[in-house]
């Protein structure tokens, strides 16, 4: 997968696809069972990555020593999967407070997006900044951060033969209507090869994650 930054967005192209995993079942007209599912990313901010501390002094951790705190909200995407190529968009919000607000202040803060495959695989990763300003006398603002993607649709299309095995129509009495796809060991790994996640955070240091934990 090719991947890289510009100056504004991360932007993220490359061979693989961003692939979501399948919506529930529902009960159609006829009692069969039909399943949907999306080519787009699910998206979310991974445990202990949303929020980010910075102490004055740098090496303190003392609750005194809070100079700035940050934190990722209203996460959101669109996506356009109508063509060859899945067009992903993700936005979010930063919230950010300081203790001291005698003097105008600029800060610009690291954040990630990890393209996760089958739940485990990093397949991609680059670091993006969202710069964050703080007007005189004031302790809180808000900046907006975003990402993008454009990858190839064919790399998020299950093979013929599991797809029509997820959305195969299943009624009471039939042999297998008790029983779901995903329980086949083939079909299970078909679906997680094809599924990936956009996961969004802020690029932490080792001390700044074992913070966040213990905090």
């Amino acid at each position: 997968m090719k991947t890289w930054i510009t100056a504004g967005p991360i932007v993220l192209l490359g061979a693989l696809a961003l692939a979501g995993c399948a919506h529930g079942g529902e009960v159609d007209e006829t009692g069969g069972i039909t399943a949907v599912r999306s080519a787009c990313p699910q998206v979310a901010i991974p445990a202990q990555t949303g929020d980010l501390t910075l102490f004055d002094p740098a090496t303190s951790h003392d609750a005194s020593a809070i100079d700035v705190q940050a934190s990722i909200t209203n996460l959101r995407s669109t996506c356009d999967e109508g063509g060859d190529q899945v067009q992903t968009a993700v936005t979010f919000d930063v919230i950010a407070s300081r203790v001291r607000a005698d003097a105008p202040r600029d800060v610009t803060l690291p954040f990630f997006l990890t393209v996760v495959r089958g739940g485990t695989e990093v397949v991609a990763k680059r670091i993006g900044h969202v710069a964050i300003h703080f007007d005189a006398g004031r302790t809180r603002t808000q900046a907006s951060g975003q990402a993008a993607s454009s990858i190839n649709r064919a790399a998020a299309t299950l093979p013929d033969a599991v797809r029509r095995k997820l959305t195969e129509k299943r009624k009471a009495g039939d042999t297998d209507a008790a029983t779901d796809p995903l329980t086949r060991p083939e079909v299970r790994q078909a679906v997680l090869t094809a599924s990936f996640e956009a996961l969004v955070g802020f690029q932490l240091t080792d001390a700044q994650l074992k913070y966040n934990a213990t905090r």
